[in-house]
């Protein structure tokens, strides 16, 4: 009897199973690719199936789930006169302002259409470049749109904002790009510190942060915004993107060029980049646009150098945005029109193909793809050769974290998901080794998220590896800061950033430093990449050795540094001295009602007795002496070991008045008459 009633039991078990609510979660990635089939002659080939695709990832084959294939109307285009109607299901209106209507997962909205967003980056052209972008598009759209073409006109000022979006109607475009606001978003620019700067007066804005100082960094995540809002869309798309140069300094966040790119590259979208400056005829010293930058170098021809090579560093990113994306670059031309011609022309008829990956890891990682037609190798494919996979960092146990926060750190696709700030600095040790200071940022307002959800206090992870030229790791940090979001110490984290400081000792060389932060509450992941190099000050024999300047508006006793934590550097910090630890400011920006403190070291190589030397702070206003230091004296202090003599001034600034600053630091030596000088732009606020 047994026997019989146990299948009868299992029968009522499995019922009484299913009888309950049951969640299935299924992970899947959908893959879109666009694939431009063409024969030897240049000609697109029509009526392949998915079945004549022959699709791999990482060398695993992969099943076609859809195929679809994209007929672009090469017609000539016309010239306004009556608006054209778009075909039904075009346009679908925005939810809300400022966004780009998705599509769902498999949906071609836009069949047989070819999709063109101008983005317009205000805050990277002055007055006569915006009127020239606005120019070069209303005459494309008038006389150049194709039938085929539908368009979308972005801008960024204060954010990135869709102001149209996709549709063929060209009287809807042209008041759309009509209404531009021009002048918007401008003093954003970057000032370079060198010959080539003018005295221009310009007063720091009220409204901007300390943090707003990454300018390029704050453009290029404007960019990935972009190009994720069109990453919703499966077809071909391209953004052309009109600025006045885009230049990377030394402040800017590497990691962001590298998000930027790898999101377009994700999303299927071409950045096709136009200088709107056009073909620019450039004075050695510069037009009637700019000051005179004066001094010396207006005769030694260095102002002329410097200004020629900041104008071609603009140029170098514009460049690289498009080749790294697989567009084009319209550099040095006055007729803007033709960079979004080259834009049009590029997407020709071409395939859809979808499919979900077998992998299905959020790990972040790279995936090749080979895409083939099987049985003809006289065609000629044109693809995304790969994409970088999702990530998730936040649904795991302490171990799974543990984990992925290392595996972020390898990855090619950088998450910049928090701001962070660095600095990086050197102070010798001996006659071989290297103190590195390093010296961490991050905005108190990035943990907003996680004082809404609640938390009473979060954990920043940091974990960074420092490798030398030829990509071996010389050091490394694993590292974290618990911070608590209630009471007095979630009120000071609206007035301050986090701070977190480590330290290397290294030798002589060129280094690259990556680290990452994550907020443990909300998962939520920031990286920075800094290029750095540490000079052998024992080859310096014509002027004074000396260490990095460290400016700083703070400085802390030990144990009341809420946001410090502990570093992997030597006993002796040069920035701890008498129980209080100088904080150097990152940023560069300095409030006048507190004092500013300026440290660094010189070095009196082969000294038996303490050589003095006499050192002065002075600030510069473009070319005007604004404010200067007394000389200082110094004749004692000297490290027997290291040979380090400490120079230190506090500044007292309240009657300087809030704007742009030089601030230049001198150390001379009467009697080797031999002088060591440093410069580097401060920005002064209320």
């Amino acid at each position: 009897m047994r026997w019989r009633k146990a299948p009868v039991l299992a029968m009522v078990l499995a019922l009484g199973v299913l009888a309950q609510p049951v969640k299935i979660t299924v992970n899947t990635q959908l893959v879109v690719e666009t694939v431009s089939v063409t024969d030897k002659n240049g000609k697109p080939i029509e009526g392949l199936t998915a079945k004549d695709f022959v699709v791999t990832e990482d060398g695993v084959a992969q099943t076609v789930s859809f195929c679809e294939y994209q007929k672009m109307q090469e017609a000539a285009p016309v010239a306004l006169a009556v608006p054209a109607p778009a075909p039904a299901g075009d346009q679908v209106a925005p939810v809300t302002r400022g966004q780009i209507s998705p599509e769902r997962p498999g949906d071609v909205r836009y069949k047989d259409r070819r999709l063109l967003a101008l983005y317009f980056d205000m805050s990277a052209m002055p007055v006569p470049d915006q009127l020239r972008a606005q120019a070069a598009a209303v005459k494309f759209i008038r006389t150049q749109m194709a039938p085929a073409d539908l368009m979308a006109i972005l801008s960024f000022s204060d954010g990135v904002h869709v102001l149209r979006d996709f549709t063929g109607n060209r009287n809807d475009l042209e008041n759309t790009v009509d209404k531009l606001f021009v002048g918007e978003a401008q003093g954003f620019d970057f000032t370079d510190a060198d010959d080539s700067s003018a005295d221009t007066g310009t007063a720091f804005g009220e409204d901007d942060s300390e943090f707003n100082l990454f300018n390029t960094d704050r453009q290029l995540a404007a960019l990935q915004t972009a190009a994720q809002m069109l990453g919703t869309l499966n077809e071909k798309k391209v953004l052309i993107y009109f600025a006045s140069g885009l230049r990377l300094s030394g402040v800017d966040n590497q990691a962001q060029f590298q998000a930027t790119t790898n999101a377009a590259i994700r999303a299927n979208v071409s950045l096709y980049s136009i200088d709107a400056r056009g073909l620019v005829a450039q004075a050695p010293l510069g037009d009637a646009t700019r000051g005179s930058p004066g001094g010396i170098g207006m005769y030694s021809g260095s102002s002329a150098m410097a200004n020629a090579n900041n104008f071609q560093k603009s140029q170098d990113t514009l460049y690289a945005l498009a080749a790294d994306t697989g567009g084009k670059a319209l550099l040095d031309n006055n007729d803007l029109s033709v960079g979004i011609v080259q834009a049009e022309q590029s997407i020709a008829s071409y395939y859809i193909l979808g499919y979900y990956s077998a992998n299905q890891a959020l790990d972040g990682r790279f995936r090749r793809i080979k895409i083939a037609v099987g049985g003809d190798s006289s065609t000629k494919l044109s693809y995304r050769q790969g994409y970088y996979a999702g990530k998730e960092f936040t649904k795991f146990t302490s171990v799974d974290k543990e984990r992925q926060l290392q595996d972020a750190l390898m990855l090619g696709d950088p998450i910049t998901e928090l701001t962070i700030a660095m600095e990086v600095d050197y102070f010798q040790l001996n006659s071989a080794e290297y103190f590195v200071p390093v010296v961490m940022k991050i905005p108190g307002s990035e943990l907003a998220l996680a004082r809404r959800r609640g938390a009473e206090h979060t954990i920043v992870d940091f974990i960074g590896e420092v490798k030398d030229e030829y990509g071996a790791t010389m050091a490394n940090v694993r590292d974290k800061v618990d911070i608590k979001l209630t009471g007095e110490t979630a009120a000071q984290l609206a007035r301050q950033p986090i701070q977190y400081d480590t330290g290397f000792t290294l030798l002589p060389g060129a280094y690259t430093f990556k680290v990452l932060a994550r907020d443990d509450e909300t998962g939520r992941i920031g990286t920075y990449i800094k290029n750095f190099v540490i000079p052998n000050l024992n080859k310096e024999l014509k002027r004074i050795p000396i260490s990095s300047v460290v400016l700083s508006g703070q400085r802390v006793d030990l144990k009341d540094a809420l946001f410090n934590a502990k570093g992997k550097g030597p006993v002796v910090n040069p920035l701890i001295q008498d129980g209080q630890k100088l904080i150097p400011s990152v940023t560069r920006v300095f409030s006048k009602s507190r004092d500013m403190y300026v440290y660094l070291q010189a070095y009196e190589r082969g000294a038996t007795a303490i050589q003095p030397l006499v050192a002065f702070v002075t600030f510069y206003h473009g070319q005007t002496k604004a404010f200067e230091t007394p000389p200082l004296a110094v004749t004692e202090g000297l490290d027997p070991k290291s040979k380090a003599l400490p120079l230190g001034f506090s500044l007292t600034l309240n009657k300087l008045p809030p704007g742009r600053y030089d601030c230049q630091v001198s150390v001379v030596d009467p009697n080797g008459r031999k002088a060591a000088f440093w410069q580097a732009p401060v920005m002064l606020v209320p």
